[in-house]
């Protein structure tokens, strides 16, 4: 239980932190923090879980990324369920407690920093460019939490690790899909927005799972440590 209500704070640390700074400062008059502002917000709420709730949890604030660890042989089977609801009821309350701040100068909620591809992407890129990008980022993102929390990694540096990778996805993909790699993160602002953002939804789940099973296996296989006998009589040959 513990656990879980953890996943649930981090996560909704994330959303809240991430997509917070994308409605309330990426465009504040004058001040405005921009596409490297919000990618340093989602990559900063990892961080500050990662050490601060971490050993409490392991910290994944992400389906995808408690799948992937699954996959990997990392995580228990019997916990990834309970680690996804949390996940994504940490998602919701954190979008809904933005939505209560957003609306709180009588503004409309807008897109509310959802995930979309053709005309709902920021650069109006394809479901296939789409798909692609959230594929691989998650991958990628998943490659690298398996090996800075890896046994053999340095020790400590885990979540700078973790935290800057998860900035430098924002700061290629944000123009693609206002990038999720995050199912929990996508459903908690879609079911706010409704319509478009629903019908859209299911590539914001499918891809990161996707890419999380993807690596998962793949860091598996790197990670095997195999041994070679070599036969030292000529009938062991035979």
């Amino acid at each position: 239980m513990k656990k879980n209500l953890a996943e649930f704070i981090g996560t909704f640390w994330l959303v809240f932190g991430g997509c917070g700074s994308a409605l309330l400062a990426a465009s504040f008059p004058a001040l405005g923090i921009g596409f490297v502002g919000v990618a340093l917000a989602f990559g900063l709420t990892v961080l500050t879980i990662a050490y601060s709730l971490g050993h409490i949890s392991g910290a994944h604030l992400n389906p995808a990324v408690t799948i992937g660890l699954w996959a990997g042989g990392r995580h228990p089977a019997g916990e990834v369920l309970p680690y996804i609801i949390s996940q994504i009821a940490g998602g919701l309350a954190a979008a809904a407690v933005l939505y209560f701040i957003l609306t709180g100068n009588g503004s409309s909620i807008g897109t509310f920093a959802a995930n979309g591809y053709d005309e709902y992407s920021p650069g109006k890129y394809s479901l296939s460019a789409a798909f692609v990008t959230e594929t691989v980022m998650t991958f990628m993102f998943l490659m690298v939490i398996l090996g800075a929390t890896d046994e053999r990694a340095p020790k400590g540096f885990a979540g700078i690790a973790i935290g800057l990778a998860l900035t430098l996805i924002h700061l290629v993909s944000i123009p693609v899909t206002n990038t999720s790699v995050n199912p929990a993160r996508s459903i908690s602002q879609a079911v706010f927005v409704g319509g478009w953002a629903i019908a859209q939804l299911w590539l914001f789940i499918a891809a990161p799972i996707l890419g999380a099973l993807i690596a998962g296996v793949s860091y598996k296989f790197l990670n095997e440590k195999t041994s070679l006998k070599l036969p030292t009589t000529l009938e062991q040959t035979l």
